[in-house]
């Protein structure tokens, strides 16, 4: 069916609104500081063969959809799917979530017996069992230490409630309240949007609608495939480590790509990567795809809309069993770490590609903690989930930026307002860290640290990478600094944890997260002087550091 290019425009932005319409109805009734605070989320519409219409902010979930809107036709049948019916799963291998906590909720969209899309979304969930609390155990050696394992199945049959599922669901979860409040705000959400298509395609009808659809993806394919055609033939290769597999005392884990281009194909073939880990930094073939099209577009043209058509452009070589494609029952928690780094090593892979937009590494996962508070004088009913940014590399025509998640997360960090009032801690440091930033003709972006004492006897989970292995300099540029995770930082008893710890705190002790910050992009020589004082008048680099000799300390 043909259709004029001005409805399909009036559409795509209408799908849009609708999807960001789903994300506020759904951050604003979410019951976890990870939903409300974090936005540890995405929204999005899908066509009925699972392609993505477009993409959300949180990139980590667009691949993910696809492959489960065709597992649950798989499964059921897609004749089989009803008006009413919602599924649900958090299983990494069948459902090919992230990990365990990110929990799936799709609806199909059915109009007069035709399935013209799904509505969905993907979010995480306080604590879905497992051996710890929280549920991202990093030291996990199997997925069921990782919490419960929900398959795709109905949670809704026809419009009606499973009551039975959640049950499971709660009954497995430290955090039953908080779980089955977000989860009960995530179906909301999903059904804010299923319900919207189905007015859409009874007001222009299905056929139309299911054309729209169509021309919205074929469209972003024709851009992506214009852009792709542009690039020159040709090959390189780059490789980054992980600190370790999870246990400080292992040896780093390699991540290795060779990327060739060929009459506007790439192709990405992580073959010389290192077999899968044993405890969780594994990654799914989902994720590995989010990193090699968040890095082309990144570095190609940002303004390119992201849709599944792309993937026709794309070959990626992952071989089954290794840390790019583990195979189950590998573990899988601390996947977002080894996407930041795995995102670093296609960049520089890319770079030769696009040396006017070439990026040094980033600093990637800034870490994650969660802590369960002890008894005390206040009362806690949930545990404290914080995820943290670091900084971006510098690139051919700029500073890195300071301070943010970067790449694919899109998160929020927690306001120190809400921590205090929820929980019996105080935030007594949170700042930028100076001279961390890589130099370099543009330089790194500075990391932060931020600082905690607890009020109430705490344990901490926390979860890091970049201790051992600096972010890379580009070009000449130096590398950033390295994370750092201090228990009872400035005092006597001071001391450096792993990357992957767990500590225990009496009321009154400290906590500290020092994030990695990006590396510098150039020969630090060809940095302007008037930038490098502007950097020493915004205290981002102290007078005294080597890496601005010369420059004299601005009068007062």
């Amino acid at each position: 069916m043909k259709i004029d290019p001005v409805t399909v425009q009036i559409l795509r932005n209408r799908i849009g609104c609708l999807m960001e319409e789903m994300s506020h109805h759904f951050f604003r009734s979410g019951y976890s500081t990870i939903i409300r605070e974090s936005r540890d989320f995405s929204c999005v519409i899908i066509d009925a063969e699972g392609r993505l219409i477009s993409s959300p902010p949180m990139f980590y979930h667009a691949t993910s959809y696809y492959y489960l809107a065709r597992k649950i036709m798989a499964l059921y049948g897609r004749d089989n799917l009803a008006e009413g019916d919602i599924f649900v799963s958090n299983h990494p291998y069948e459902g090919f979530t992230p990990h365990a906590p990110d929990m799936a909720i799709m609806a199909p969209i059915i109009v007069d017996g035709e399935l013209v899309g799904f509505s969905a979304a993907i979010a995480h969930k306080a604590d879905i069992g497992g051996t710890v609390a929280g549920s991202s155990y990093g030291s996990a050696t199997e997925m069921f230490q990782e919490g419960l394992m929900v398959p795709p199945i109905r949670l809704y049959a026809g419009g009606r409630l499973l009551p039975d599922i959640e049950r499971v669901i709660a009954a497995n979860s430290r955090q039953p309240r908080l779980v089955l409040g977000d989860m009960r705000s995530q179906t909301g959400a999903v059904m804010i949007g299923r319900d919207r298509i189905a007015e859409i395609a009874r007001e222009i009808g299905a056929a139309q609608l299911k054309a729209a659809l169509d021309e919205m993806i074929s469209s972003a394919g024709y851009e992506m495939q214009a852009a792709f055609a542009c690039l020159a033939d040709g090959g390189s290769k780059a490789e980054g480590f992980l600190d370790n597999d999870g246990e400080h005392n292992n040896p780093p884990v390699r991540m290795h790509v060779a990327v060739q281009v060929r009459g506007g194909h790439v192709t990405f073939d992580f073959s010389d990567s290192d077999p899968q880990a044993r405890t969780p930094v594994n990654l799914r073939m989902p994720l590995v795809e989010a990193c090699c099209f968040h890095a082309l577009i990144g570095l190609m043209d940002p303004a390119l809309r992201y849709s599944d058509a792309a993937r026709s452009l794309v070959t990626i070589v992952a071989p089954e069993g290794s840390v790019v494609n583990a195979q189950p029952p590998a573990p899988c928690s601390s996947y977002m770490k080894s996407c930041q780094r795995l995102i670093d090593v296609v960049i520089e892979a890319l770079n030769p590609f696009f040396p006017a937009r070439a990026a040094a590494n980033a600093g990637g996962s800034g870490g994650s903690i969660v802590v369960a508070f002890g008894a005390g004088e206040r009362q806690v009913h949930h545990n404290q989930h914080e995820i943290f940014g670091s900084a971006y590399g510098g690139t051919a025509t700029q500073d890195g930026a300071s301070g943010v998640t970067v790449h694919l997360s899109n998160i929020y960090v927690t306001p120190i307002e809400i921590v205090e009032s929820e929980f019996p801690c105080r935030v007594t440091r949170f700042e930028l860290i100076p001279n961390s930033g890589g130099d370099g003709e543009f330089r790194g972006g500075l990391s932060f640290r931020r600082e905690y004492e607890v009020q109430q006897p705490a344990v901490v989970l926390y979860r890091g990478d970049k201790t051992k292995f600096a972010p890379n300099g580009v070009a000449g540029g130096a590398p950033g600094r390295r994370s750092r995770f201090l228990f009872q930082p400035g005092q006597p008893d001071e001391k450096q944890m792993p990357a992957n710890c767990r500590v225990e705190l009496k009321a009154g002790q400290r906590y500290r997260i020092e994030a990695p910050a990006g590396g510098g992009y150039g020969d630090p020589v060809k940095r302007d002087v008037e930038a490098r004082r502007r950097d020493v008048e915004d205290g981002y680099v102290s007078v005294d550091s080597a890496n601005v000799q010369n420059i004299q300390k601005p009068s007062s």
